[in-house]
């Protein structure tokens, strides 16, 4: 089965191609100043391997958490590529995605996204990638606390950038991190083997945290059409 992975939550795009678990193509690339490049990083994918898009099978995204912007533009580009193609859509988390690529599946895999202001997105999964905890969006200063009350004295491991974001914080953690973004092949691969549901009508990015327009106006923005109560 051939699908097409996708996740755009982080500053680096990542897509691929696979047949069934074999990586067929793959690309990554800086997503800053560059948000139109997804559309054409997946055609050069395409050609490359002479696949028409009409023999995409199913399409997989990353929903996030992370960057709002990124979420929107790769769930509005899978959603896209599925309707247009009639295959189906499938979501997985883009945390998990990044356990999914972690180098070990000893012990408990703790993702780490740089979420800004101040925020990292965290979440904790077991060697197979599935959640063992609620994602959380956290001051990094509350990270250890949180992964302590989920772990106790489990083994664990980091993945993600947030030591890139706050090394200060967990620079005495480095030589359990792996650092990385989640990859359009983790994304794949989660979706083949999860519950495979169809989310092309009603599929949403998991955001985590209000957007900074509801925080600014909660009542909806001054101008638009009201919300309906």
């Amino acid at each position: 089965m051939k699908v097409l992975g996708i996740d755009s939550s982080t500053l680096t795009i990542g897509v691929a191609i696979l047949d069934g678990d074999r990586v067929i193509a793959e690309a990554r690339h800086d997503a800053r100043g560059r948000t139109n490049d997804l559309l054409v990083t997946i055609d050069r994918l395409c050609r490359e391997v002479s696949l028409a898009p009409a023999a995409i099978e199913a399409v997989a995204i990353g929903a996030g958490p992370g960057s709002f912007t990124g979420l929107r533009i790769g769930m509005a580009t899978a959603k896209g590529i599925a309707f247009a193609a009639k295959v189906p859509l499938w979501a997985v988390s883009s945390l998990a995605a990044l356990a999914h690529d972690a180098p070990t599946t000893d012990g408990v895999i703790v993702s780490v996204l740089d979420a800004r202001k101040g925020e990292v997105f965290c979440g904790c999964f077991d060697g197979r990638a599935l959640p063992i905890s609620e994602e959380r969006v956290l001051a990094p200063e509350a990270v250890a606390a949180f992964v302590q009350g989920v772990v106790g004295d489990r083994a664990v491991s980091y993945v993600g950038d947030g030591i890139t974001a706050y090394p200060a914080v967990f620079s005495h953690l480095a030589d359990l991190w792996y650092v990385t973004t989640p990859s359009g092949v983790a994304v794949a691969r989660l979706a083949l083997a999860g519950a495979r549901v169809d989310v092309t009508t009603g599929g949403a990015p998991t955001y985590i945290r209000p957007s900074e327009a509801e925080v600014k106006y909660p009542d909806g923005v001054p101008g638009a059409i009201p919300r309906k109560p």
